[in-house]
């Protein structure tokens, strides 16, 4: 089974921008497949933010629409989520995960620590 770690998280100021990446381990290739990406924000339960499916086709939350970008990298073994004009309310631990939607991962035991976006000026 494919294990995903994801980086590239930090502090940045409302408006500004992040790109985060979600690595498969060696031997596994996310260039096909759904890749989804999640976050939990302090206090709240997990929620789905973006999708590449197995067609690459794309979808995304209605709060991220039109700021953030999934896309898989040229490498094949990565899936980055660009977020610009972040906003304080983007701030969470962010995950990605082998599908597309909480109700497809209830049984899924592999989420990574995940990777800390916090939005503040």
């Amino acid at each position: 089974q494919v294990h995903l770690v994801e980086s590239g998280g930090g502090l940045v100021q409302p408006g500004g921008s992040l790109t985060l990446s979600c690595d498969a381990s060696s031997g596994f290739t996310l260039d096909y497949g759904p890749i989804g990406w999640f976050r939990r924000a302090p206090g709240k339960g997990r929620e789905a933010v973006a999708c590449i499916g197995a067609g690459d086709g794309t979808t995304y939350a209605d709060s991220v629409k039109g700021r953030f970008t999934i896309s898989r990298g040229n490498g094949k073994r990565t899936v980055n989520l660009r977020m610009n004009s972040l906003k304080p309310d983007d701030t969470a631990v962010y995950y990605c995960a082998p599908a597309c939607t909480i109700r497809a991962l209830v049984d899924y035991n592999d989420w990574g620590q995940g990777t800390q976006v916090t939005v503040s000026s």
